[in-house]
């Protein structure tokens, strides 16, 4: 029952493929180190998940959002973990923000920069002479394991209102090694610590500022992006575990003499849930990003609405794709308990999208709000 239409051509075919049966087959790898190994990442550079979004005058791909999601998702059945690390291949709707000069060095050398970074908590900076000194701790640095390039989040001393990220080259920053977690382990999502880097002004920017590249893609709501990326590894993770279960099912027997699982009412019932939630969810929430889309291809800017919508739909995929996963891993029984059957690496690791500030509760709330033509709460839209 496929659950997505990946134009794989896009993404180098049988060598896509072929990545995703190893990235399968390292999943128990990738926690054990608590990272995703680097020769995965320069596979993802060369099928082209860290250009995807680059302009194209920049030597990039310039893919639809659409697209791009699909190819998380897709990395994200074969392990959760990889397919958070490959949705900062949607680092241009940050770094577009640079100033024109830095941006042309960014991708001077070519459009396969792998960029990570950690925003929160913001910390205080030093404004000197033709920038900034950096220092501090920085949380959830997902991906920085194999970036080259990293931004964290600071606060320029000098009473300037609005945070910025200041962008160093990975060797300018100790990653300590720290992410001690229940799910999504293999992001190596460790602390980021920075000791008096001076960051030159021009290689900073303001958080969510207006991108200083001129195409589609930087009209598409980048905070909704940013949340979407993170969503979609929930569908990837809620299609696995249905065909897993779909393949524990067939010719299994139960040591009690009871039917075969795929033969139980209410595992068929179960599962049917689950599979409407899944593919339910996943519709609005690609609907809402080609209507978006569309909107922005045909030279007009989102409504306040239609943005909600997006957000919406990401948090609600995020939701039903968690409860989808549970079923399975319930219906499953004791086999799915051990700490190294797919299932319950599945099941782990799709409790920390639920988690995240992108997709919680909050986000209903300003949705509902919008909904009687409120007002929602600053940085939804």
């Amino acid at each position: 029952m496929p659950s997505y239409q990946l134009d794989k051509s896009l993404w180098g075919g049988a060598e896509f493929d072929a990545l995703l049966a190893d990235i399968r087959q390292r999943r128990q790898e990738f926690e054990d180190q608590q990272f995703v190994s680097q020769d995965i990442v320069e596979r993802f550079q060369k099928a082209g998940v860290y250009r995807a979004m680059v302009p194209q005058e920049l030597g990039g791909d310039e893919r639809s959002p659409a697209e791009f999601l699909q190819m998380v998702e897709a990395v994200a059945a074969a392990d959760g973990s990889a397919g958070w690390v490959a949705s900062f291949g949607m680092n241009p709707a940050y770094l577009a923000a640079l100033p024109l000069d830095t941006v042309k060095k960014v991708w001077g050398d070519g459009p396969d920069v792998v960029f990570a970074g950690g925003i929160f908590p913001t910390q205080p900076a030093k404004r000197v002479d033709g920038g900034f000194m950096v220092s501090g701790r920085w949380k959830f640095g997902s991906g920085s394991m194999g970036a080259s390039l990293i931004g964290v989040g600071i606060q320029p001393d000098d009473g300037e209102p609005l945070p910025r990220m200041a962008v160093m080259p990975a060797e300018k920053i100790r990653i300590e090694p720290n992410w001690d977690v229940i799910g999504m382990v293999g992001t190596g999502s460790h602390d980021l610590v920075v000791e008096d880097v001076f960051v030159p002004e021009e290689w900073t920017f303001v958080r969510g500022g207006k991108p200083n590249i001129d195409s589609d893609f930087f009209r598409y709501p980048s905070l909704s992006f940013a949340a979407q990326v993170l969503s979609v590894t929930t569908a990837g993770m809620a299609r696995e575990a249905l065909d897993i279960v779909q393949g524990m099912a067939a010719g299994r027997k139960s040591v009690t003499g009871a039917p075969n699982m795929g033969e139980r009412e209410y595992v068929q019932i179960e599962i049917a849930r689950a599979e409407a939630r899944l593919r339910a969810s996943r519709s609005f929430f690609y609907d809402t990003t080609e209507d978006v889309w569309n909107t922005i291809k045909a030279g007009a800017a989102p409504t306040p609405q239609q943005v909600s919508l997006l957000r919406l739909s990401t948090t609600h995929l995020t939701s039903e794709c968690a409860e989808s996963i549970r079923t399975a891993y319930q219906v499953a029984g004791m086999t799915s308990t051990y700490t190294d059957h797919p299932l319950c690496r599945i099941m782990r690791d799709s409790m920390m999208p639920t988690q995240h500030a992108f997709m919680g509760v909050i986000t209903l709330k300003n949705a509902g709000a919008m909904f009687f033509g409120h007002d929602p709460l600053p940085g939804y839209l």
